[in-house]
């Protein structure tokens, strides 16, 4: 059987029935008016609407959308120029405007004009020469050639150098393009200077005018005379696109007249196109100037590579290599397809053969939601059967197969892809449902503390996800005043510096916003706690230090070991570990008879209290906390060893009065030795006033036969309960068993632990005895005395 020929090909139904052109500036905002084409069409709006008017185009991106209400093109997305077109000129789109019932088609062209966005720029931001310093003047050295991706009058127009009276520039033009080359004017000494800096600045011819620099760097060197000299200014050559890597372009040659080191030549590209720098290589020996990647006449139809042929003495010179790509046939035609609300394309197949060969059956492959209808006139539709879900497939591959019913059958079939575009109809969703993060106090504002994330399965703009900070109050304050949220990154960072003393831990709220229109949110709970640092030292509740008077604990000479002399209170504002106090003694009049408690702050002694030792005791009692690093307070006790007041009174009469002597010593001397002097006088005179007056006092009572009057001092309770005092005391008035010979006394009977307090001309002692007897009286016990 003869061989059967099928044809498959997409038709636009439809016929073109005019052509607009405009001419709108690059990088114009969204929204922005091209033109009115309804009006430039001569259609009317209702028309627009009636036959669902949409713009076509082949491949690429649509940055031009049609707004059917106002009949108008408006921009859809900012348009590069230099993207799009790169340097060829004129750049334009070319679209289609589709119109049903009846199917009409009309041409648009939109021609994107150039603006000064562009900056002149170098490849190299510094470029050095080893220039002799018998180099004559007039000797070129070319300079890299800047790059301006604007076109026509905002391109790269012309160079600057810095002044240094040494060089020039001679700017000149080779081909198409403007190259520069630097020209010594004076001799150059390098016993004088030895290295120059120039800038040299590259300018456009755009409002405002841009520029850009390259920082030239040159070393004076010693004996070559001579610059290489290119056999020709241009290498042209011919190139066909399919050209393999390897492929020898052309070869260029230069002669330098010095001999030995200073006449080796070495060859390199100084400048090429940009991303054209891995294309091609030149042998830096031979000149041979290869092809290196791949080219694509569709991409770049020309270039113009600039071949530096240098001495070792740095002298060099610029071959200039110009390379035409000449087409192949390597792309195969491109079939467009249409698309129509719920029709995907309309395609006709057409079998030259007759009868049962000629007559074709056209099939979908499996597990796709679309159907293929067939028309008259061999017509074919494919359209959707069921909804779409982008989330769950965002692509089909759709084969179409087409078969005849000869015997044998043949057949041909055509893959269509098929990408789904995106609503948005799914909210941003958080990884969590409630975030909690730490801080350490005393941190700096601006300190990121962390990230919350959501994600939007939705599809470019839809899923660009915004975060916002929802209004709310932390202890009546704002909470922005708290913290802040990055609304593109998530990030939260604290505004100020947080103090664990004061706030412990807030909460508020993050929305998470994506960017469709009407656009979806959710929202999220966000738990900050503050952590604790060691930023406040112990501080000493007790004993109080104070500046005028001195408080001193009473030890008897009779304490046995481990008496409780007294407990040293202290807090920590702090919490935790940071708060766990320990108490150490750092100094001390007699290290041997005093211990502290470590974690409970008493001092006790730590052996039997003697008469050698000192009346007056100074211990220092430092109290560290368990921070990292740790804080600490020191406190001073004071300790007085005695049995009696008069001793403890001597003894501490100029206690508070231990200073650092100055320059004025003499002074001070004599100061203290008549402030003592007055006040054992006194003291003197106010025991004996006393004495006579009590043994005056106790032979009128003894004579009169009169009842005792009890006397009853002041309670006394011990608040902290250091052991230095009982808490409770009942007094009554008792005698000696000889009341002519001895002294009138009283006596404070303590019920707690049955012992008795005496008073006796002015001396306080304890006793054990029950009832109380002169003889018995064993004096000892604590004692405490405020100055």
């Amino acid at each position: 059987m003869d061989s059967l020929l099928l044809f498959m090909s997409f038709v636009f139904l439809g016929s073109v029935l005019g052509q607009v052109s405009y001419s709108i500036p690059e990088e114009m905002a969204k929204g922005s008016l091209v033109g009115n084409i309804a009006q430039d069409l001569g259609l009317d709006v209702k028309r627009l609407k009636t036959g669902k008017a949409r713009i076509y185009t082949r491949e690429g991106p649509e940055y031009i959308e049609l707004n059917k209400e106002r009949g108008v093109l408006v921009i859809k997305e900012p348009i590069d120029r230099e993207a799009l077109c790169g340097q060829t000129t004129p750049c334009a789109l070319d679209f289609q405007i589709i119109l049903e019932n009846p199917m009409q088609f009309y041409s648009i062209t939109v021609e994107i004009t150039d603006i000064n966005d562009n900056s002149p720029g170098f490849k190299n931001s510094e470029i050095k020469f080893d220039i002799n310093e018998l180099s004559q003047i007039g000797s070129k050295f070319v300079l890299e050639k800047a790059i301006d991706n604007d076109v026509g009058v905002n391109g790269l127009q012309g160079y600057s150098l810095s002044s240094s009276g040494i060089f020039s520039l001679n700017p000149y033009r080779i081909g198409s393009s403007r190259n520069v080359e630097m020209v010594l004017k004076k001799h150059l000494d390098r016993e004088k200077q030895q290295r120059l800096f120039l800038v040299l600045t590259a300018l456009d011819g755009g409002d405002p005018q841009l520029s850009g620099t390259m920082l030239i760097v040159i070393t004076v060197l010693d004996a070559n005379d001579n610059a290489p000299v290119c056999t020709q200014t241009e290498y042209k050559t011919n190139v066909k696109e399919n050209s393999l890597k390897g492929a020898v372009l052309t070869t260029v040659s230069a002669s330098d007249a010095d001999e030995g080191p200073h006449g080796r030549i070495q060859y390199s590209i100084s400048n090429v196109p940009e991303g054209a720098l891995e294309m091609f290589h030149v042998d830096k020996d031979n000149g041979v100037v290869t092809l290196m990647g791949k080219l694509d006449y569709e991409k770049f139809r020309h270039y113009e590579i600039d071949v530096q042929a240098s001495d070792e003495g740095g002298n060099s010179d610029v071959c200039k290599v110009i390379i035409e790509v000449l087409d192949t046939n390597d792309n195969p035609p491109a079939i467009n397809i249409m698309s129509a609300l719920s029709i995907i394309a309309v395609m006709t197949v057409h079998d030259p053969d007759s009868d049962d060969n000629g007559f074709v059956k056209c099939i979908l492959g499996e597990n796709v939601p679309f159907v293929i209808k067939s028309t008259s006139n061999g017509f074919y539709s494919l359209v959707t059967d069921s909804d779409l879900d982008r989330e769950t497939a965002s692509e089909y591959n759709i084969t179409v197969t087409c078969s005849d019913e000869g015997v044998p059958s043949l057949s041909s079939s055509v893959t269509l892809t098929l990408q789904i575009s995106d609503v948005n109809d799914n909210a941003p969703v958080f990884e969590r449902s409630s975030y909690e993060a730490y801080i350490v106090e005393n941190n700096t504002p601006g300190l990121s503390i962390f990230t919350v994330k959501a994600r939007d399965a939705d599809w470019n703009q839809n899923a660009r996800v915004s975060y916002i900070l929802e209004d709310s109050s932390v202890n009546g304050v704002p909470v922005s005043s708290y913290v802040s949220v990055s609304a593109d990154s998530g990030v939260i960072h604290a505004v100020r510096s947080f103090d664990y003393e004061q706030i412990k831990d807030f909460q508020f709220r993050v929305k998470a916003q994506d960017g469709g229109s009407p656009p979806l949110s959710s929202n999220v709970s966000v738990k900050i706690m503050i952590q604790d640092q060691n930023d406040n030292p112990p501080q000493v509740l007790y004993p109080v230090q104070t500046g005028g008077s001195l408080v001193a604990e009473m030890v008897p000479r009779s304490a046995d070991v481990g008496y409780l002399v007294t407990k040293v209170v202290a807090v920590d504002v702090d919490s935790g570990q940071n708060a766990w106090l320990s108490y150490k003694l750092q100094k001390a009049t007699d290290r041997a008879l005093f211990e502290v408690g470590l974690q409970n702050g008493e001092i006790r002694t730590i052996r039997q209290v003697t008469d050698k030792d000192a009346v007056k005791q100074r211990l220092t009692v430092i109290v560290e906390d368990n921070g990292q690093p740790s804080r600490s307070a020191t406190v001073i006790v004071n300790v007085a060893v005695a049995d009696s007041f008069p001793e403890v009174l001597s003894e501490f009469t100029d206690f508070t009065h231990d200073k650092e002597y100055n320059d004025n010593l003499t002074f001070y001397l004599v100061l203290a030795l008549a402030v003592v002097s007055f006040l054992f006088i006194t003291c003197l005179v106010v025991i004996i006033s006393v004495k006579i007056y009590r043994w005056r006092q106790s032979r009128v009572l003894y004579h009169s036969n009169l009842p005792v009057i009890p006397y009853y001092p002041p309670r006394y309770s011990d608040t902290l309960g250091t052991g230095t005092l009982q808490h409770v005391y009942n007094y009554e008035v008792c005698r000696t068993t000889d009341s002519r010979k001895s002294d009138y006394m009283k006596c404070i009977f303590s019920k707690p632990d049955n012992k008795y307090w005496i008073y006796h001309h002015g001396w306080f002692n304890w006793t054990n005895v029950n009832p109380p007897q002169w003889d018995d009286l064993d004096f000892g016990r604590n004692m405490i005395l405020q100055l």
